[in-house]
């Protein structure tokens, strides 16, 4: 075995990655810019995996609707399926083919932050063929503010895309990084040189009638109050259970989505567990799912 010690263009080695240097594709020199994303393309038609620049880090993603290719980015990262990818959407328009029962609070937050580091935990849209893993009814969406990576998701539609790295190990801010850590795994990496490496986007879950932090992130907290008016944040699901734990007599007594009134009983729709974190089983809340005569009407 012949072993060829390369060295990175900043002077440091480039252990065991010289055959697969091919891959990297060059997106800062605007002449080979549309043959890289063109090359990218294909990649994902093709069912296999690519690594892209987000507005945050760089990012290992696949079609969202290809099963198999949606197993390659969780197999690449070294991640189970309990952990499941948020998916990247070109425009707000696709959201309502993704999710349903979308709250008029999560599409005035796409109105203010979208494209930007805003992730929106929703209830999927339950005729998609689609699986991300164990995301109990939930899928979490982004638009993220990078030029290439909104010209990859208009050309090949969203993508299930998390950071770009082995998991447990620091995420990728070049297309070399990334390369170094997930190697063969990658079909193609779109190289759109550095990016900061800054703080994560911010996760809420919107599932309910109020929002909930799951993550604090790029996003913080009081922009998010800034733009919502009288409709509550919550800093963290525990939080959003105390709140309802300490509701007035008054407020208890009116039917809510988890007291249809009725006599229903209310059934667990999502624990909402998006792109790795935890969230403890004490803090699941309990969402009311439709009841027939409302269901029929969603389109």
């Amino acid at each position: 075995m012949i072993l060829v010690h390369t060295e990175h263009p900043d002077g440091g080695p480039m252990s065991g990655t010289a055959p697969l240097q091919d891959r990297l594709l060059d997106c800062v020199d605007e002449q080979q810019r549309e043959d890289a994303l063109a090359r990218a393309a294909a990649v994902v038609r093709e069912g296999k995996v690519v690594v892209l620049p987000t507005d945050t880090v760089y990012g290992v993603g696949a079609d969202a609707f290809d099963v198999v290719a949606v197993a390659m980015v969780l197999a690449a990262k070294h991640r189970g399926r309990e952990m499941p990818p948020p998916v990247l959407v070109p425009n707000p328009r696709t959201v309502d083919g993704l999710a349903t029962d979308v709250p008029m609070y999560a599409r005035i937050l796409m109105r203010h932050f979208w494209p930007g580091p805003l992730t929106l935990v929703l209830r999927a849209q339950p005729s998609l063929q689609w699986d991300l893993g164990e995301t109990n009814g939930t899928v979490a969406l982004r638009m993220p503010d990078d030029e290439l990576a909104l010209e990859l998701l208009a050309e090949v539609g969203p993508l299930a895309v998390t950071s770009a790295n082995v998991t447990g190990q620091p995420a990728a801010t070049t297309a070399q990084e990334a390369l170094d850590q997930l190697g063969g795994a990658v079909a193609a990496y779109l190289d759109g040189g550095p990016r900061t490496g800054g703080q994560p986007s911010t996760i809420l879950d919107c599932t309910g009638e109020e929002p909930v932090v799951l993550r604090l992130g790029a996003l913080g907290s009081e922009e998010i109050r800034g733009v919502l008016g009288t409709t509550v944040l919550h800093d963290s699901p525990e939080a959003a259970v105390a709140a309802t734990s300490t509701s007035t007599p008054d407020q208890a007594d009116e039917p809510g989505p988890a007291d249809p009134g009725d006599g229903e009983r209310a059934s667990l729709v999502g624990s909402v567990t998006p792109s790795g974190v935890r969230v403890p089983a004490e803090a699941v809340r309990t969402v009311a799912a439709p009841r027939a005569d409302e269901s029929a009407a969603t389109p």
